[in-house]
């Protein structure tokens, strides 16, 4: 069909000219006359970085990899280790899933790298255990039930050991009536604060606390 000559009015084409020039100046911000093509990003490299090798120390055995030096603590297990009960949850240490313990305390993996623990001791949840004799939290969290999905429980088991060990040598919390006691008192406003930097997603926390509460004259 032939376009319509109004001379009254616009055409056809110049309506739905201007339609898309005002959606893009919507979408951008940008008038037509200023928008540019950029030119396409150039693949990334595929060639693989310099390595080294790194001795680590976990649970109780040593262990020699060759690593990227950017590697993280957590991806190092994962990836190279085979020690997989360590969860990447976030990733950007907010949610407490990788939570491990390094000289006795508790850090988020994948927010440190590899390179730098050389020489620590490192525990992951696969190290908590006597050979057959679960770690008290272990055998608590089993006995509350204090997991659903349980992919937050190997961070949330290993932070526990790390915050019963930081209450036992009186390490005071934004909960702690008297910052200068000699004791904590483990009651359930301290567990839930210490334990602030482990997400459960399934809201499992009351049986957590339980857990852990009843692990603390344990552990």
């Amino acid at each position: 069909m032939a376009e319509t000559d109004n001379r009254n009015g616009p055409t056809r084409r110049t309506v739905l000219e201007g339609g898309a020039a005002t959606g893009l100046l919507l979408a951008t911000g940008l008038p037509v006359e200023a928008q540019q093509v950029e030119p396409a990003p150039a693949a990334a490299s595929t060639t693989p970085g310099p390595t080294m090798s790194v001795s680590l120390r976990i649970n109780a055995r040593d262990f020699a990899v060759e690593l990227d030096p950017r590697t993280t603590l957590l991806d190092t297990f994962r990836n190279h280790l085979g020690l997989s009960g360590s969860k990447k949850g976030c990733d950007h240490g907010q949610c407490g899933a990788c939570t491990i313990l390094v000289n006795g305390r508790r850090i988020n993996s994948c927010l440190t790298l590899a390179v730098m623990h050389e020489g620590d001791e490192i525990t992951t949840i696969e190290g908590l255990a006597d050979r057959d004799r679960l770690h008290p939290v272990q055998a608590a969290f089993i006995a509350r039930d204090g997991f659903q999905c349980g992919y937050c429980t190997p961070g949330q088991i290993c932070s526990a050991v790390g915050m019963l060990n930081e209450a036992r040598e009186g390490w005071p919390s934004h909960a702690s009536d008297e910052v200068a006691a000699a004791s904590v008192v483990l009651n359930d406003s301290e567990i839930r604060e210490r334990m602030s930097g482990n997400i459960c997603r399934c809201a499992a926390y009351p049986n957590i606390i339980a857990a852990i509460r009843d692990a603390a004259g344990e552990a």
